[in-house]
């Protein structure tokens, strides 16, 4: 905190829609603080200039409390941090950045979000074997978050089969590797899994589109994706068409934002205030 306010933002690409400045600064008038929360969208040119690194460094020398980091940059910044959490050691991706005495130090409140949401809006659904298209820093999240749930097969796809050999890999770690597996084949794996995760960014307003074609989707497979500008997605859409249950990133994106917001300030976030300032953004 600098000057009685605490500075925040958030780092990534595209993300002129994002709510997260609406929701921290409205919970912080709340409880009587003050506090800013700026967008460093590297997608605006001349933004992200020295690259993540020397975005860090800016902060920090500006007395920032803390930044959060989104697509695609939440693996990408684990180099330029002075130590990681428990949590987002194990993740191995990292959404929160605490800026303080002991450094730049990367916490991850999306696997808890996702979790929190999806107990809300699907907690009485079956989810045996889930299908989880995004090996990136938000997959590593929610797949942590799907096996600590409960799933007992998780799928996985990613157009980088890479990346999806290094998820499943860090998953082993947790996890029982018979749990997991490698989606070659979506549409194959459609007719079985019980629900869909889309944990990449296909869906937002800088990448429009589905993360695979819906007319394999079918009624009786819920469908959940974490993007929230738009909250209802191309994918969301069809699904609810199709006549499965849906659900969208908003609880993951609360809840993500009321964990983020104790990291920067110490004071507990009240969910349910920052869940209805969220539905009251008024730039949708």
């Amino acid at each position: 905190m600098k000057n009685g306010v605490y500075r925040t933002g958030l780092i990534g690409r595209g993300i002129g829609g994002s709510r997260s400045p609406w929701m921290h600064e409205s919970e912080a008038r709340a409880q009587g603080l003050k506090l800013t929360y700026e967008l460093f969208d590297f997608a605006v040119p001349g933004r992200g200039e020295g690259g993540l690194a020397a975005t860090l460094d800016a902060v920090r020398a500006a007395g920032f409390s803390g930044v959060n980091v989104t697509h695609p940059y939440k693996q990408a910044v684990i180099e330029s941090l002075d130590g990681l959490s428990d949590g987002a050691r194990r993740i191995g991706a990292v959404n929160t950045v605490e800026i303080g005495e002991r450094g730049l130090i990367g916490h991850n409140t999306d696997a808890s979000g996702f979790a929190d949401s999806f107990r809300r809006g699907l907690g009485d659904i079956r989810a045996d074997t889930v299908l989880l298209f995004g090996a990136g820093g938000a997959g590593l999240a929610v797949a942590n978050a799907m096996m600590g749930l409960g799933v007992k097969r998780l799928v996985v796809h990613d157009l980088g089969s890479d990346r999806v050999e290094s998820l499943l890999q860090n998953l082993g770690r947790h996890y029982d590797r018979g749990r997991l597996a490698h989606c070659t084949d979506i549409e194959r794996e459609l007719r079985a899994v019980d629900g869909v995760v889309n944990a990449t960014p296909m869906g937002m307003a800088e990448h429009p589109g589905t993360p695979f074609p819906v007319e394999w989707l079918r009624e009786g497979v819920w469908v959940a994706d974490i993007v929230y500008f738009p909250l209802e997605t191309a994918l969301l859409k069809a699904a609810r068409e199709t006549g499965c249950r849906t659900l969208d990133g908003s609880g993951m994106a609360v809840a993500q934002a009321a964990a983020a917001f104790e990291i920067f300030t110490g004071h507990e976030a009240d969910v349910e205030r920052m869940r209805a300032t969220f539905l009251a953004f008024p730039g949708e």
